[in-house]
């Protein structure tokens, strides 16, 4: 795939000629996005301003967002920007020497075209686009790192695996099960609703969670599992002094099987976790369609309680048949509520999102958690050479402070901030498109994120 010079880039000088002009050492991060995940990151970028003496420039079309996160600091910016704006946002590009970006996946795309173009690392915690794939050549030629699923999952997932596995068949063992699980949920202090869960991170994507359905390796059986059915019988996960919860698999886990280099194990899968009453009560949000992204609705006038009971209706799903605990969570998102949604023509996912934001807001001091489990099965030779069968699971808690200090801030934000910093300081070497499953960059990450509280504790199963 080739880069095509339009009229912006032809009009801002190249990278060789703006070096040749101003001899201007200080280091530049750019971070596009300072949306609920770049709270704890850009503190960190903060800090690290002013230890390093970096520029710190952070870009969003919100600049109430921005100014609330980077307050009075004398080595940041910050940029007001409609992403759209091609000569403002490659000019911003042009003077970084790592761009960051927090954008919505349609967006990524754009932004990395231009690291391209003037040669500039890009880091993101989106799932590699694959039109950015595609780019997998230039970006070597240009001896830049394209950085992509940097955050929690993806990111510290793969880093964190990826050591144990290594460990494991660097130790001549053979691993023949993975289970890599991993949830966004809410604090025991401030779980306070039927539903047990509230937002941390974007909620369209809860809202549209499992719509592609999934597919991953299950004792050596190929499953896959429809939308449908993807919340009817979510297995249930011990976790040490969190009590059970319940899992449902991420969409295609075979992805990672070739990734990982591990296509000698039978069982392979990736997951979600989630309170076991939220899986129920979410399976029920599916089966009365209230997650359709396609139909729109005429909202002007209908009422929360008229649009659950037209769905109910519709689907032949009673009400007076659900558990007392799935009762319980739809009244709690409006089943009686006569307040008017007003929104025009709309989805029915939309509303439901519309409900969603108001119900499982985050209130100031509330925490969230996050809590992230590997569990692997492998085999390795004893003393005398035969193999003994073991079980070690890793698990990762995180608790947040606030409603803006968010575990799930914390945990997609500073492998980021991380990994920006220890390129410009040159501890990460490598170049061309990744993600991080290569020990030349998850060891020095690890490292550091052990640092501020983000490590795992290890068992045996």
């Amino acid at each position: 795939m080739t880069i095509e010079r339009d009229k912006c880039y032809s009009s801002i000088p190249s990278p060789q000629v703006f070096i040749f002009r101003v001899m201007n050492t200080q280091k530049h991060i750019l971070l596009f996005g300072a949306g609920k995940s770049a709270s704890v990151l850009i503190d960190f970028l903060k800090q690290k301003a002013i230890t390093e003496q970096w520029k710190i420039t952070v870009a969003d079309v919100n600049s109430d967002a921005i100014l609330a996160k980077l307050g009075n600091h004398p080595l940041t910016e910050a940029v007001a920007l409609d992403i759209t704006d091609d000569l403002q946002r490659k000019e911003l590009v042009r003077t970084a020497d790592v761009v960051i970006a927090l954008l919505p996946p349609s967006l990524q795309y754009t932004v990395a075209l231009d690291c391209l173009y003037f040669g500039k690392h890009f880091l993101t915690a989106s799932y590699t686009d694959p039109n950015i794939q595609l780019l997998a050549n230039q970006i070597k030629q240009k001896g830049i790192l394209f950085l992509c699923e940097m955050g929690l999952d993806p990111g510290i997932d793969h880093m964190s695996a990826m050591q144990m596995i290594h460990r494991i068949k660097s130790s001549g063992g053979k691993i023949h099960s993975f289970r890599s699980h991993c949830g966004g949920l809410v604090a025991a202090e401030s779980d306070t609703n039927p539903w047990h869960y509230k937002f941390s991170w974007n909620p369209r994507n809860v809202v549209i969670a499992g719509k592609a359905g999934a597919v991953y390796l299950e004792n050596g059986e190929l499953k896959k599992q429809s939308y449908q059915t993807l919340f009817s019988d979510c297995e249930l996960l011990a976790v040490q002094e969190q009590g059970p919860l319940c899992f449902y698999p991420n969409r295609d886990s075979l992805g990672y099987i070739p990734i990982y280099k591990m296509e000698e194990a039978t069982s392979f899968i990736r997951t979600t976790l989630r309170h076991p009453d939220y899986c129920k009560g979410w399976n029920t949000v599916i089966q009365i369609g209230v997650t359709d992204e396609v139909e729109l609705i005429h909202t002007d006038g209908l009422s929360i309680a008229s649009f659950f009971e037209m769905h109910f209706r519709k689907t032949g799903v009673r009400v007076n048949d659900l558990s007392p605990v799935q009762q319980k969570q739809f009244e709690f998102l409006g089943l009686s509520d006569t307040s008017l949604i007003n929104k025009g023509d709309c989805t029915a996912a939309d509303v439901l999102q519309w409900i969603l934001e108001k119900k499982w807001a985050l209130q100031p001091e509330d925490k969230d958690l996050i809590i992230m489990v590997h569990e692997i099965g492998y085999s390795i030779p004893d003393n005398m050479g035969k193999m003994e069968f073991a079980t070690i699971i890793a698990e990762l808690i995180v608790t947040g402070e606030n409603s803006v200090h968010t575990a799930m801030a914390k945990t997609v934000g500073l492998p980021l901030g991380i990994a920006a910093s220890l390129i410009l300081e040159g501890k990460i070497r490598e170049t061309g498109l990744h993600i991080p499953t290569v020990p030349g960059i998850y060891v020095p990450v690890l490292e550091e994120l052990e640092r501020y509280g983000i490590g795992f504790v290890e068992r045996e199963g």
